[in-house]
């Protein structure tokens, strides 16, 4: 049995991207009613956040905008856009830690798990081109 993929296009993945964005929202907005007794998030939760979603978007958008110029230096294009997120995000861990003081474990927890959750989501994307490619 054949698979047809169809291509995410950056309509269609800027509207995944929202139902995304809020599905994470609202098991965010969730999880201190659940767990009323932990302190889950650091202070300043939703700049974390808003900047980890910036900072996808934009990245996804510079691999497309590679991708759609030359399918050859594609490749190239998502290595860069890997680590123009990987510089922005250090240099924003460093601001955050010198500007706020708090707990250092729960920032990193916080950090890495929304750091983690949008990677996977901008490869899963990725893949699905890719995979559109491979099947010309």
């Amino acid at each position: 049995m054949q698979r047809i993929y169809s291509i995410l296009t950056l309509a269609k993945f800027t509207s995944t991207y929202f139902i995304f964005v809020g599905i994470l929202i609202a098991i965010i907005a969730v999880l201190p009613i659940i767990f009323p007794e932990q302190q889950l998030f650091i202070k300043n939760f939703w700049i974390v956040f808003g900047f980890m979603a910036g900072i996808t978007y934009i990245a996804y958008m510079l691999v497309d905008i590679g991708i759609k110029r030359d399918p050859e230096v594609g490749i190239m294009a998502i290595m860069g856009s890997i680590a123009v997120k990987m510089i922005f995000c250090m240099a924003f861990v460093l601001v955050y830690s010198i500007k706020a003081k708090g707990n250092g474990l729960l920032f990193v927890l916080n950090f890495f798990s929304v750091y983690f959750l949008f990677t996977a989501f901008e490869i899963y994307c990725l893949l699905r081109n890719l995979r559109h490619q491979n099947l010309k």
